[in-house]
């Protein structure tokens, strides 16, 4: 008999392979997912440690699905998808699972339930797990003030940042044991299945399009209007997709890079976003992989319907003319098709920016000189542009195309990039002469 919190009135241990009816996608989801938490200790490691729990091997930790609370027997609103119950030594954490599949989304009454219900009982999290994406656990989907969820922190888990999650650690293949293998492998391949109920980000806002419309035909947008609000969230939820298929393709957890002020409040960030979008008509995001020479800057450009790829590479100093340090870039992607990709030089001082085609440079790496034969560039950006013409504002058509363009973009371009290093200094000339004739005039010091 497994022991249960003592706010809890009955409930069932989550189990791998769930009875419930077909129509219970959701409970089937939730009880695979918190079975194989409870199982996998480093899948348990990584996923709890992303709401801000570390899982020793001293932890003890048991998950329930059909839970039920005491005094809420009769109400059926008031009953989520699972219970995380976890205890080291003296200390425990538990959080509330509320799990949607398909396009199903948690609305706010519902979760301000959840929250009034782990409060009243103690529970110190409300975990959530949707097709929604958000740029870090803490940033949910639903923008509840914090007076709404006092002492109760809010958490979400997209599905496919769970998936990724496991995929990667299949790809490390660190298990204490080849039934913990087992089991990761068959959640993964559970999740993977159409029939599961787990998507991608695959569609913009209803009004993406009269959107794009308006800014083409030249109109002004405000910031405050909720177009141009869900536009942004909707554009938020693409970069956390775009980071989890970079993750799944190269084997490496990539990041979203975020300012500090966007990670700690994420209503600031969706103003700063709404503004950013009035000001450019531009959608921009900066994506870290690991070990890359930079970070990957993502624009979508509403006016020009171009989406481009950029990584921006400090120029070698140890080259004085511009030609050489264009040279010292182009032997790094000299396997790559030049079709779509540009360079950009970055100058001192007020210089303008001069660009040309990676074809172009090529034939003369000093076309991007400027009209001072005394500068050289400070900077190199190599950038991939995309026209998506009438596509870029098709709704499912504009992420094919941004999905498209990114991994090509680290195919050709990305993964190729080295920053430059200095060289290690020299001995002065002269020097080491010096310290050899002093050596000589030094007599021997005598050990008795």
């Amino acid at each position: 008999m497994v022991e249960l919190p003592k706010f809890i009135e009955r409930g069932e241990i989550a189990r791998l392979i769930p009875v419930v009816a077909d129509t219970s996608k959701e409970n089937r989801a939730a009880s695979i997912l918190l079975a194989t938490l409870m199982s996998v200790e480093n899948f348990r490691q990584a996923l709890l440690e992303s709401v801000g729990q570390r899982v020793g091997s001293r932890a003890k930790i048991d998950c329930f699905t059909e839970v039920v609370f005491k005094g809420c027997l009769a109400d059926i609103k008031s009953r989520p998808d699972g219970l995380i119950w976890l205890r080291v030594g003296k200390r425990s954490w538990s959080a509330l699972v509320e799990a949607k599949i398909g396009r199903a989304q948690m609305d706010e009454e519902q979760l301000k339930g959840y929250v009034q219900l782990a409060k009243r009982n103690g529970v110190n999290a409300v975990i959530t797990v949707s097709n929604q994406f958000a740029a870090l656990p803490t940033h949910h989907p639903v923008l509840l003030p914090k007076k709404s969820r006092p002492a109760v922190e809010l958490y979400h888990w997209s599905w496919m940042y769970v998936l990724t999650q496991a995929t990667l650690l299949q790809a490390e293949d660190e298990f204490d044991s080849p039934d913990q293998r087992y089991i990761l492998s068959e959640m993964v391949r559970y999740f993977k299945h159409n029939s599961a109920g787990v998507s991608s980000f695959d569609r913009m806002n209803p009004e993406w399009r009269d959107l794009v419309v308006k800014v083409q035909s030249g109109g002004s947008l405000n910031k405050t209007l909720p177009e141009v609000e869900n536009t942004v969230a909707s554009w938020y939820q693409e970069q956390r997709d775009l980071c989890l298929i970079m993750s799944r393709e190269l084997g490496r957890y990539v990041k979203l890079k975020l300012k500090k002020a966007h990670k700690d409040n994420p209503l600031r960030r969706l103003r700063d976003g709404c503004e950013e979008l009035v000001k450019t008509a531009q959608l921009t995001c900066e994506m870290d992989v690991p070990d890359a020479a930079a970070t990957i800057e993502v624009t979508a450009d509403l006016r020009t319907r171009h989406i481009s790829c950029a990584m921006r590479l400090a120029s070698p100093r140890d080259r004085k003319k511009t030609s050489a340090r264009v040279n010292w870039l182009l032997r790094q992607i000299e396997k790559t098709e030049p079709e779509n990709i540009f360079v950009k030089a970055i100058w001192p001082t007020k210089a303008q920016d001069t660009m040309a085609s990676l074809a172009e440079l090529r034939e003369d790496p000093a076309i991007l000189q400027t009209d001072n034969q005394s500068l050289a560039p400070k900077h190199l950006e190599v950038i991939m542009v995309r026209d998506l013409a009438g596509k870029f504002s098709g709704i499912k058509t504009f992420i094919e195309g941004v999905e498209a363009v990114v991994p090509r973009f680290y195919e050709q371009v990305g993964q190729h990039l080295r920053a430059w290093v200095p060289p290690p200094p020299k001995p002065r000339e002269g020097v080491s002469a010096e310290l050899q004739a002093e050596s000589a005039e030094t007599p021997e010091t005598q050990i008795p």
